[in-house]
């Protein structure tokens, strides 16, 4: 591409000014043209209350990524492809599993990109870590994901209903990278989901998993841990140990480092959005998306205090 796709940003809080803002400074391929938000805006760029009034007054936008919560997304994705713009939607792409396979048929239908995007896999050790498990054969399957949620998400009141995932928020992203580096499809078995009183999601969960081979993974997420964060996922095989730490930010294999790196996530996803427009192409896998949707329907749900946040 010769030109710097226009694109229109929809939703401004923390996971677009501390992730998508920098990152686009940092891809030639899109140039920052416009922001739809209730409640902020950007000094220099024209500003919208919500993505239907961009769309009209900004006819020129090539391409469109969405960072709002997944309660209401559908539509928002819905006009834009209706536009005729590319989309690229924030995780988890959608409230549901249904809504997200409709916008994959609408953007095949009118010939654009929709990607939806799990941007831990994009993280600087998984694609190591794939190679490496590609030939293994899988034995067991660790995942420890526990982080405070006051910290990462203060005052998020959406997280908490219905559609808002809870602790399957930051989850979905052990998830995204367990589908991703692992040979095998899995599926869950059971799942226990500690939901507070005062809330319709859970802020903790325990999951039992198989591979297609029958290989055990055990996850546990919890949004309580506070001091130090964990984000790991320990794999054994007949062959290479691999652990992946930090969120996928560093590989150990057989106990020894192997990569640490920084966090350049988000530039990889709007690069990677630069490709698919450029082939003409669509990325939409589901495979996180239907384990959590999976979990929640096997899930035995046990209340807990309530949250206050």
């Amino acid at each position: 591409m010769t030109h710097a796709i226009p694109l229109g940003l929809v939703g401004l809080g923390t996971i677009a000014r501390n992730q998508h803002l920098p990152s686009l400074e940092d891809v030639p391929a899109f140039r920052l043209a416009a922001i739809a938000s209730r409640n902020a805006s950007l000094d220099g760029l024209p500003g919208y209350a919500d993505i239907d009034a961009m769309l009209a007054a900004e006819p020129d936008l090539g391409a469109v990524s969405l960072c709002t919560p997944p309660q209401g997304r559908f539509a928002q994705a819905a006009a834009a492809l209706r536009a005729g713009k590319h989309v690229m939607l924030e995780k988890p792409p959608g409230a549901s599993v249904s809504e997200v396979m409709a916008l994959d048929r609408l953007a095949q239908a009118q010939g654009v990109t929709l990607f939806a995007t799990w941007h831990s896999r994009e993280a600087a050790a998984v694609e190591e870590a794939r190679a490496l498990l590609a030939g293994a054969t899988i034995r067991r399957v660790r995942i420890d994901w526990k982080e405070d949620v006051r910290h990462w998400h203060p005052g998020q009141q959406w997280i908490w209903q219905a559609g808002g995932l809870g602790v399957f928020d930051p989850g979905i992203n052990a998830l995204s990278i367990l589908t991703r580096i692992l040979p095998d499809p899995v599926f869950p078995l059971s799942a226990l989901l500690e939901v507070p009183e005062n809330c319709q999601a859970p802020i903790a969960a325990r999951l039992s998993l198989q591979t297609s081979r029958g290989a055990p993974v055990e996850a546990e997420f919890d949004w309580r841990q506070t001091g130090p964060q964990t984000w790991d996922i320990h794999v054994e095989t007949d062959g290479p140990e691999v652990l992946l730490r930090e969120g996928g930010a560093k590989l150990f294999v057989d106990g020894a480092a192997r990569i640490s790196a920084e966090d350049r996530e988000y530039r990889r996803l709007y690069a990677r959005f630069a490709e698919l427009i450029a082939a003409g192409q669509r990325d939409v896998d589901l495979a996180p998306l239907q384990l959590v949707a999976d979990a929640f329907l096997l899930g035995e749900r046990q209340m807990t205090e309530p949250f206050h946040d």
